[in-house]
């Protein structure tokens, strides 16, 4: 048979988070959850707001595993080994979890939206020439890139090809892909 040694009464006050002139004598029974509430709900609160640095959350957090804990074990907490260590575990699990969210919530950029055309641009530009910009926004890039070089700027095939750098054959097989889509998106033959 084991016999148990009484623990001293300042470990026990430390681990229980007693006031230092109270005396406890020996830990019966797990304390009832609103016992635990309120002795170990502020020291949860600091822990969780050195972990996410937000007092509303770190309370949330705290709140929210105080709520996981009634709904899983009831008022009594007999079934839980040590109620302090599962509070602490839970608390900076759930911390973390909340760290990762905004992390995660951060790195999320919505999409850009399109840029307005210039009023410019719109008054300069005819409805066919509309169109056709609207047409070579269809193609790849590498198409975009060929057509708007040997249409618009004039480039022959190897200043192309050296200017991509792809062969002339690239150059001139792309170029035919490329004007076939534009007939066809533009109604051409």
């Amino acid at each position: 048979m084991i016999s148990v040694l009484p623990l001293p009464a300042s470990l026990l006050r430390w681990r229980r988070g007693a006031a230092p002139g109270t005396v406890v004598t020996a830990v019966s029974a797990a304390p009832a959850i609103d016992e635990l509430y309120r002795e170990r709900r502020l020291p949860l609160v600091r822990l969780a707001v050195l972990m996410v640095d937000d007092l509303p959350t770190a309370e949330d957090i705290v709140q929210d595993v105080f709520t996981r804990l009634y709904r899983r074990h009831g008022t009594d907490l007999d079934a839980v080994a040590d109620p302090d260590a599962y509070l602490v575990s839970a608390v900076m699990n759930a911390a973390r979890s909340a760290l990762r969210r905004r992390r995660i919530a951060r790195a999320y950029l919505p999409p850009r939206p399109d840029p307005a055309p210039a009023a410019e641009d719109e008054a300069l530009l005819g409805a066919g020439d509309r169109e056709v910009i609207r047409a070579l926004g269809r193609l790849t890039t590498r198409q975009r890139q060929v057509v708007v070089l040997r249409y618009w700027s004039g480039l022959s095939e190897r200043e192309i090809a050296g200017a991509l750098r792809i062969t002339t054959g690239t150059v001139k097989s792309t170029a035919h892909r490329a004007l076939t889509l534009l007939r066809a998106q533009l109604g051409e033959r």
